[in-house]
């Protein structure tokens, strides 16, 4: 038996997960590679008996039911089991990204020490190394790798005793979104939600007992989290798990566990696709077979046609057909999925007028061959028990094929953003994505974003972010700094660019700042600019109120760039 809508009712939480709760001990439950060491197979039993530690330990540790706990490792097995040991104690866990060499470390430590304090965070447990800088910075205790190892070698593992069933309604998780320079708004998920999510999107891709999902993506992310994470081990389908660092250092990873281990389903952000098909050489992938795979399925960031066609070119010999080549619109506010390409179908192309588009704000059908045909990916249609509409500034509906704010509603939303009172998350029972789209033919069509949001290989990076990060840099004239980003076809997604008004003209500055600028941004924010361009005062456009104009300055910029 699986989670499916057939047999929803059989299963109240989390904890109903077939993992925990099969005969079927010895199949494993998840593989964990790392580069250059052996492969760890975890089966069931010994998943169920790690989970059970790790939550005696957490007990022990002075971790009560409801009790909020951060989980900020690197990718790792223990990160794994704590999580799932948050759950069996019926406490809240949430993932987070953890410091990396490329974040600036006061920066972090004062946006966990605010969602700390805001969330009320009973603890934090993350390495041994990071955790004793953490200490000081934060107001909740931080447990590093080897307190909770030495805590779980000290519990009663047999004794132990988990705690009473939760209510369906009651939360299971949060799902922290997040800005550029911290973690913003924890989305809280009750086990009713993403249960319903688990049953509906299993049915979509027609999951089964045969399926093996394989997965690199960080768990700090809904597509990782749900998708590549929770959905496996609640349905007892086989993960094959990597680290995300390991895998953008060595692409070649996904294809040689595919063709390991059998993978059928994997879920990757637009941008992964054109880093496979650029950065793996032909070397690494000969004798590799993906003939199993039944989807690759493309989320989280705007899909581009001409990458799916880069990566089926690159991989045709390891047996990608174009229908594997599907796509998901999702979010975390509605637990992951909103829409999915049908299984055994190439995602739907819709060949549009840009000129329409852009001015006009409809989709307007054109042929393929005409000068501005533009070619639009359909994400699919809804996911059993989803509905979306699409909605003008005020919230009317919009006909087919016009572009608008899209809205949803389903039974698989969040119940709210926890201990925010003051962020509502609903209109009139609808749930306003800030996603720009349309219609057509029953299938949704995503064309951008609203207010100025950039994704930034899978990555939602807030623009008003980044330029006080570059206000900071010494030469900038004082609030006249713009980011946005700029579609690349090359890389499959949006590439950052960053225009500032300097009053120097010698050369030697002007050259400094602009790397300065790169520096103290990829520093503060793990963001990569792409493009930075010094222009004198009086350069950027702001609105009558005084604010920078974001799309007037990009529209400039790109005039500029085309002109010369």
């Amino acid at each position: 038996m699986m989670l499916t809508q057939t047999d929803r009712s059989k299963f109240r939480t989390l904890l109903d997960a077939i993992t925990l709760n099969s005969d079927n001990d010895a199949r494993a439950a998840l593989i964990y590679l790392e580069t250059e060491r052996s492969p760890i197979v975890v089966s069931r039993r010994d998943f169920r008996q790690s989970i059970r530690a790790h939550a005696a330990a957490l007990r022990q540790m002075g971790i009560a039911p409801r009790d909020l706990v951060v989980i900020a490792h690197t990718q790792n097995l223990e990160s794994i089991y704590a999580f799932w040991g948050a759950l069996m104690l019926g406490a809240i866990p949430s993932v987070f990204p953890t410091l990396t060499e490329k974040l600036d470390a006061a920066i972090y430590m004062r946006s966990m020490a605010e969602l700390a304090r805001l969330s009320d965070v009973r603890a934090i447990f993350t390495t041994d190394a990071f955790a004793t800088t953490l200490r000081d910075h934060v107001p909740c205790p931080v447990f590093g790798s080897e307190q909770l190892a030495a805590s779980i070698s000290r519990g009663d593992v047999d004794a132990f005793v988990p705690s009473p069933v939760p209510d369906a309604d009651e939360i299971a998780f949060l799902q922290h979104s997040s800005g550029t320079t911290g973690l913003q708004k924890g989305v809280a998920l009750s086990h009713r939600s993403v249960l319903n999510q688990l049953a509906r999107y299993s049915d979509a891709l027609a999951l089964n007992s045969q399926d093996v999902i394989v997965s690199w993506l960080p768990l700090y992310h809904d597509m990782g989290l749900i998708a590549g994470f929770l959905m496996p081990l609640m349905q007892g389908v086989p993960l094959v798990l990597m680290s995300p660092f390991d895998w953008v250092q060595h692409p070649a990873l996904l294809f040689r566990a595919i063709h390991a281990y059998g993978g059928t389903l994997c879920w990757l952000p637009n941008f992964a696709y054109n880093h496979c098909a650029r950065r793996i050489r032909q070397r690494d992938t000969e004798g590799l077979s993906a003939a199993s795979m039944r989807m690759f399925i493309n989320c989280s960031e705007p899909v581009y046609h001409e990458s799916h066609q880069q990566f089926l070119s690159r991989f045709a010999a390891q047996g990608v057909k174009p229908e594997m080549l599907a796509v998901s619109y999702a979010m975390a506010e509605n637990t992951f999925a909103v829409t999915q390409t049908p299984i055994g179908t190439a995602a739907r192309l819709d060949i549009v007028d840009r000129t329409e588009l852009e001015r006009h704000r409809v989709a307007v059908p054109i042929a393929a061959h005409h000068s501005r045909a533009q070619t639009r990916v359909s994400c699919g249609p809804t996911i059993a028990g989803t509905a979306v509409r699409v909605v003008d500034g005020v919230g009317q509906s919009l006909p087919d094929r016009h572009i608008g704010e899209v809205a949803i509603q389903s039974d698989c939303m969040l119940s709210g953003y926890y201990k925010r009172p003051d962020l509502q998350p609903f209109q009139d029972g609808w749930y306003r994505t800030g996603d720009m789209g349309y219609v057509a033919e029953g299938e949704v069509y995503i064309v951008g974003r609203s207010k100025d949001l950039i994704i930034n290989a899978g990555k939602n990076i807030y623009p008003q972010d980044l330029e006080a990060i570059v206000n900071t840099v010494p030469g900038i004239s004082a609030g006249r700094a713009v980011a946005f980003g700029v579609p690349d076809e090359r890389e499959g997604t949006e590439l950052i660019a960053v225009i500032a008004e300097i009053t120097t003209d010698d050369p030697g500055e002007r050259k400094q700042i602009a790397a300065q600028i790169r520096q103290t941004v990829v520093q503060q924010s793990m963001v990569t600019v792409s493009y930075v361009q010094l222009v004198d005062s009086r350069w950027l456009i702001k609105t009558s109120s005084g604010k920078i104009a974001r799309a007037a300055n990009r529209d400039k910029w790109l005039a500029e760039r085309e002109a010369t």
